[in-house]
């Protein structure tokens, strides 16, 4: 039975920081690069709630169904993001990831690769997942596209899911990676982050 607990990762680049309060004033500055808060399809904060979204993302930790993380980019030192374990199923070894979003500079970089990276590896190697899954919104084309490129395998779509933060109700589109498919993917992975060089970014 898996027992995900808080763990700084790091490589490639970037390093996944446990989200503390701390984090609040970079957090903030992170999200109104794009005014990233404006897509409706999205949970990223408005800089005025960001310490809210950190609350919250600590309060599913605490009750054991999240782990949150702050994204560091480490040639500039900046706070860019943020990411997390959710619906963590300890019984069936299942974590998904989601509430990933970037700094607008930094979308469509090295940094979705690299995180992934580590957050795959630590599920698969560190504390023994059988699956990973991930899920977005219907209408968020550019979140499936960059899921559907790590080599996840689509599952399917959940009609009428989850309340959206203005009151609509989304469609869900939910994949998965197999610890058996976890290798390939790795592989994949790694060969993405040396063609962008991501080792020295």
């Amino acid at each position: 039975m898996i027992t995900p607990v808080p763990v700084a990762l790091e490589g490639n680049g970037v390093r996944l920081e446990p989200l503390t309060p701390e984090h609040q004033g970079e957090l903030a500055t992170a999200s109104a690069d794009g005014r990233l808060w404006e897509l409706w399809f999205t949970s990223v904060p408005e800089p005025a709630r960001a310490g809210a979204y950190i609350s919250d993302a600590l309060d599913g930790q605490q009750v054991g169904h999240m782990l949150p993380w702050a994204v560091r980019e480490l040639a500039t030192g900046a706070v860019i993001g943020s990411t997390r374990y959710h619906d963590i199923s300890p019984h069936i070894d299942r974590v998904e990831i989601g509430y990933t979003w970037y700094a607008a500079r930094w979308q469509r970089s090295h940094v979705n690769s690299a995180c992934k990276l580590l957050l795959l590896a630590h599920a698969f190697e560190a504390i023994g997942c059988r699956v990973v899954g991930l899920r977005t919104d219907n209408f968020n084309f550019a979140s499936q596209r960059a899921i559907a490129a790590l080599g996840a395998r689509l599952d399917g779509v959940i009609r009428h899911h989850q309340a959206r933060r203005d009151g609509t109700v989304r469609d869900t589109v939910m994949y998965s990676i197999l610890a058996t498919e976890w290798p390939d993917v790795k592989r994949h992975l790694l060969t993405r982050l040396a063609r962008h060089g991501g080792e020295a970014r």
